[in-house]
């Protein structure tokens, strides 16, 4: 059977989608040993966790299929493992991971505000997920001391590691991790609506679906978070079975829109590394210069990789031009005044203007049916 191009990148995407499913619950029923450590109870969020990584896994996979991401992608990886660069991309990997990711240092460029509000929510999440998913996949579980019904010990993935006191300030902090992640995530969510509402910029450009809704999802996620904690800890239980299911509703739903919604960007974000170390080798590697002003505008590197992609999507903008062979080669104030000169030409033309033509055969002067002019550089 044969496929088109769009069918084959998506039999792709889900033999990816499917492959990264399948070692998933492979690491769920090792991690919990047989199933033995894993709460049947929180099978609805397991299952929510597989089909997010599915649709995650595909989309990922379909995005790297487009041509300019594939580029992107294939050559991030070459110019970093460049042994010319090797050494100064590590170094510089070194440097950007923590400052850029870590702690969002080109989020705080644009302003301190937005860049606490990233930093919050990121990081109320990052401790959210890395507590929930081993908890409910049974990669980590407590049990008390022989003896001692005071004490704890910590196995992960089966095996035993560490204890401590019930009432000691571990536990606290560790039991209690769910909350100071919810009570980042909801401050980082405030910070967010109160931009939403009073930045006109955004409010002109803002959207539903994908500026207020997942800031409900995490405000709702959070909110329900506490309140069971509350319910379970000063009510006596009260109005915890209800809380549990609405919670439980909340965050399946958002595992499920995860991958479609704005909060698959969390998972591109990270190639954007790559695409830094291919900017850094393709400045060094040298610059083009515009085929009509002879000035540098681009790295040759980006302009070659521009050309070749243009070409694989089916456009095509070679010229006739003596001494430009393509459009990517001249640089974008050259465009803009060729473009200037060609319009101008052709109203000279429509209202009898400009062409002398008739008055004289041999005379070299463009026409208004001429292509791209290429007049002289002017000071």
């Amino acid at each position: 059977m044969r496929f088109g191009r769009v069918g084959r990148e998506r039999w792709i995407g889900a033999a990816w989608g499917a492959l990264f499913t399948a070692v998933l619950a492979v690491l769920i029923i090792a991690g919990s040993r047989n199933l033995q450590h894993f709460d049947a109870a929180l099978v609805g969020y397991t299952f929510a966790v597989l089909f997010a990584t599915f649709a995650i896994t595909y989309r990922y996979s379909m995005w790297l299929q487009r041509p300019p991401t594939r580029r992107y992608w294939n050559r991030g990886w070459q110019v970093f493992f460049s042994r010319k660069y090797l050494t100064s991309n590590i170094r510089n990997w070194l440097v950007r991971v923590p400052a850029d990711f870590a702690a969002n240092r080109f989020i705080f460029k644009r302003a301190s505000a937005r860049g606490l509000t990233h930093m919050l929510i990121m990081w109320g999440c990052i401790l959210a997920f890395a507590i929930t998913f081993p908890l409910v996949f049974g990669w980590i579980h407590f049990e008390t001391l022989a003896g001692d019904v005071e004490s704890y010990r910590t196995f992960i993935f089966g095996f035993a590691t560490s204890s401590f006191k019930v009432h000691s300030a571990v536990a606290f902090l560790i039991f209690h991790g769910l909350v100071w992640a919810s009570f980042m995530v909801i401050a980082g969510v405030m910070l967010a609506m109160r931009r939403r509402m009073r930045d006109h910029g955004a409010a002109a450009l803002q959207r539903f679906a994908e500026d207020f809704l997942p800031l409900i999802l995490l405000f709702a996620i959070s909110m329900t978070g506490l309140l069971l904690t509350a319910s379970y800890t000063w009510m006596q239980g009260y109005g915890y079975d209800f809380l549990a299911l609405l919670h439980a509703m909340t965050v399946i739903f958002t595992l499920l829109y995860l991958p479609f919604g704005k909060f698959f960007h969390i998972f591109q974000r990270p190639a954007q590394l790559g695409v830094s170390f291919y900017k850094d080798v393709a400045a060094k590697e040298g610059m083009a210069r515009c085929r009509r002003c002879d000035e540098e505008y681009a790295p040759l590197l980006q302009i070659n990789d521009l050309i070749d992609v243009e070409r694989e999507l089916g456009y095509r903008y070679e010229t006739n031009v003596p001494g430009v062979e393509h459009y990517q080669r001249i640089c974008p104030a050259c465009r803009r005044s060729m473009l200037a000169i060609a319009q101008g030409q052709l109203w000279s033309g429509e209202r009898g203007v400009g062409s002398r033509e008739s008055e004289n055969p041999n005379d070299p002067s463009p026409t208004p049916d001429s292509r791209l002019p290429m007049p002289m550089r002017t000071v």
